[in-house]
């Protein structure tokens, strides 16, 4: 790839975002980077870190064609992180790669979901939706599947430590997730060279579990006792309302847990480690770590 080369990256004040901005770094330099922000004037914080470490900035509002004519111009990599707004994407998506064509952008790696052809959960309908619009487009583009990212069930695990209880749908389904900074890694190799165009990348952890195997390296971790209760997808979804969660993430949960007992979230094919060239990280790494890092700051509340 020329020196001169631009790596464009979309959602950069995301999550994932953050992580690619940071593997992009090891490899190649700052002044080859692009950090794609909603509102770079808005957000000034954001936009000055990412400046002072010699990456520039554009604005790129998915929902706002008029910033994504102006944000693409002169990028040959374009790294389109899928938006969070379910319900929106297929639009969202389509105005990032209508912009992209008519910029002249050389290749479009879009983060799509595991087994998107074929998988069974209602997310993966938009991202099928963007598969298709990218094919239609005419423009060079590369399939970054994702996974699970292990940090997903962080969140689900505050509240199961507290009853010493994780309710979920997923009877034995086994999940293979990895770190969110693993599939940060891929998309960042995949930016920063090589042939890929074409390509679909089924990426997710080396390792699997069950919700079950989950939570005894919880319990391991805490030092107190969970267990795993599996539940019918209706019996999940009332008791999610029934806590009071909102419609939309109530839906998400209860499909991907059924989704999960069809085998929904499993891989075993090795994609993502040799896409980084080494091992994904474990399961077990992450969740012992949030573990920990929860029972720190109770400590601390305690001692305060």
């Amino acid at each position: 790839m020329p020196v001169t080369s631009r790596l464009f990256i979309t959602g950069t004040t995301g999550q994932l975002g953050s992580h690619v901005i940071d593997a992009l770094l090891e490899m190649v330099p700052a002044s080859a980077i692009v950090a794609g922000m909603r509102d770079p004037a808005r957000d000034e914080e954001a936009a000055n870190a990412f400046r002072k470490k010699g990456i520039e900035v554009r604005a790129a509002d998915y929902s706002r064609p008029e910033t994504l004519a102006g944000a693409f111009p002169g990028v040959d990599r374009l790294l389109l992180i899928s938006s969070s707004e379910n319900g929106r994407r297929k639009v969202q998506h389509r105005n990032v790669i209508s912009a992209a064509k008519d910029a002249g952008v050389g290749l479009i790696a879009y983060t799509s979901i595991l087994h998107a052809d074929t998988s069974p959960l209602f997310l993966a309908e938009e991202h099928r939706d963007t598969e298709a619009a990218l094919a239609e487009a005419g423009v060079p583009f590369v399939l970054l599947r994702n996974g699970w990212y292990t940090e997903v069930y962080t969140w689900r695990l505050p509240l199961a430590l507290k009853h010493g209880v994780l309710m979920g749908a997923a009877d034995n389904g086994r999940i293979s997730s990895a770190a969110r900074a693993d599939y940060a890694r891929a998309a960042a190799t995949v930016l920063a060279g090589g042939d890929h165009a074409g390509r679909i990348y089924e990426l997710a952890g080396d390792a699997s579990f069950t919700l079950a195997e989950l939570v005894a390296v919880v319990a391991a971790a805490s030092g107190k006792p969970m267990t795993y209760q599996n539940m019918t997808p209706e019996a999940f979804r009332s008791a999610l309302l029934d806590a009071g969660l909102p419609e939309m993430v109530v839906r998400i949960l209860s499909d991907t847990d059924a989704g999960v007992e069809k085998g929904a979230l499993f891989d075993d094919g090795g994609a993502l480690a040799r896409l980084i060239g080494r091992p994904t990280t474990p399961f077990q790494t992450t969740i012992t770590g949030f573990v920990h890092s929860q029972q720190s700051v109770g400590e601390a509340s305690g001692h305060a």
